[in-house]
């Protein structure tokens, strides 16, 4: 039964933007039930909802928004083919280890089974979600997800990336197949936060990009022994493409990598000129928008344009010239939790949004449209309050789905006025 509620997005052309300050502690960086597992973590008192430049345009488009279902701690979507003129069907996962099929139409939810045991509680679960290049003839997808270590280690997490093929797409009793490991954070370490783990093909579908986070620990970022603050290039079935930036460093660990220096990349996406863009949290301030090239580095955590939670300085990026520098950064901080490129397909819902990148926020509660020019330099155009947390976007064919955070989130369809 589809449950059909509507929202109204105002757009005010006279009135300046009303900016709400809040107080807030880890909710920028995970799920409010989530457990923080960096002491500096509870000490982050800044104001959620940053300050925008941004001028409200006369053709910024508006919209409502319909529910189509509701989920339990829902953290990442994509689309199957469309058949026909139908809506898509959606896969989703939830944090606590779920995998549905969603029949956009009819509301209608279908469990998958087959998932790995996922070891769920802070910010780690059941993780990402893509369908194969080839998913037409392989009925192959990729999923990313939280192993918990055994032994000694069993109180010891990081993140796995599996392939799997979705049998039974069409039945009422679809089922995971034939799981191969693809990939894994090395080394497994304490704590709860900060996996990344998003998952993207490269725009020619030869390659499998990897978001590995710091895991609230810093310094494995700069670390070449370990996989952890770095974005991971591989092959589609995990093997290490020969041109990697270090893949002649006889370190198979550093061959893995494509970019250093990351702290938290919740967000990757190729835009309309096949770059490769990533989002990423700051710690006190400094959420980094960043143009992500071979071989560079980021510079967390010796550079940000944040603080630390303590509130002692970190120098910017402007001081140490040989790292990059991100594009856009935001302070206060909008915790961007994925990103999609809006782009025309079977529907134009929104096309002054062509080209352009969508980006969800936790602690801004918003949408958040970002614009390229011609020079590779980004600037955020329109910021949409949504009034709950937004976990993921996803635009489809023209279309544009968004997910909630949290208990009792819903799928929510944007429709143009």
């Amino acid at each position: 039964m589809t449950i059909i509620q509507t929202k109204s997005i105002h757009v005010s052309l006279a009135l300046p933007i009303l900016i709400t300050t809040l107080l807030f502690s880890a909710s920028a960086c995970s799920n409010p039930s989530a457990v923080n597992t960096n002491d500096d973590l509870a000490q982050y008192k800044e104001a959620e909802n940053p300050a925008t430049d941004t001028q409200v345009e006369a053709d910024k488009p508006a919209f409502t928004t319909k529910a189509v279902t509701i989920f339990n701690e829902p953290w990442a979507m994509t689309a199957l083919p469309t058949v026909n003129n139908e809506l898509p069907k959606l896969l989703v996962t939830q944090k606590t280890g779920e995998l549905f099929i969603v029949d956009t139409t009819t509301g209608t939810k279908t469990v998958v089974t087959g998932i790995p045991k996922v070891a769920y509680g802070g910010q780690g679960g059941l993780g990402d979600i893509v369908i194969a290049p080839d998913f037409a003839t392989s009925k192959n997808i990729y999923l990313s997800y939280i192993e918990a270590g055994k032994g000694d280690d069993s109180n010891k997490f990081g993140a796995k990336v599996i392939k799997a093929k979705l049998s039974g797409l069409d039945s009422n009793a679809p089922s995971l197949q034939a799981i191969t490991p693809i990939w894994q954070q090395n080394p497994k370490i304490d704590g709860q936060g900060h996996y990344s783990h998003r998952l993207l093909f490269s725009p020619d579908g030869q390659y499998l990009y990897i978001s590995s986070g710091e895991r609230q620990e810093k310094t494995p970022a700069q670390d070449m022994s370990g996989n952890l603050g770095k974005i991971i290039r591989l092959n589609l079935d995990g093997s290490l493409p020969t041109d990697n930036p270090f893949a002649d460093d006889n370190n198979d660990i550093a061959a893995q990598f494509w970019s250093i220096g990351h702290r938290n990349v919740l967000g990757m996406a190729f835009d309309t000129k096949r770059q490769l863009w990533a989002h990423e949290m700051g710690p006190r301030g400094g959420d980094e928008f960043n143009l992500i090239e071979k071989g560079k580095n980021y510079g967390w955590p010796i550079v940000s344009n944040g603080r630390n939670y303590s509130g002692v300085d970190i120098p910017d990026h402007d001081t140490r010239p040989e790292f990059a520098a991100p594009v856009i950064t935001w302070t206060p901080v909008i915790s961007p939790s994925s990103i999609s490129i809006y782009s025309s397909g079977k529907y134009n819902d929104f096309p002054a949004w062509q080209g352009n990148a969508l980006i969800s926020g936790l602690s801004s509660e918003a949408l958040i449209v970002v614009d390229f020019d011609e020079n590779n330099a980004a600037s955020e155009r329109y910021r949409y309050d949504m009034g709950e947390r937004i976990r993921s976007v996803l635009s489809v064919d023209g279309q544009v789905w968004l997910l909630e955070d949290g208990a009792e989130a819903k799928l929510l369809r944007l429709l143009p006025n």
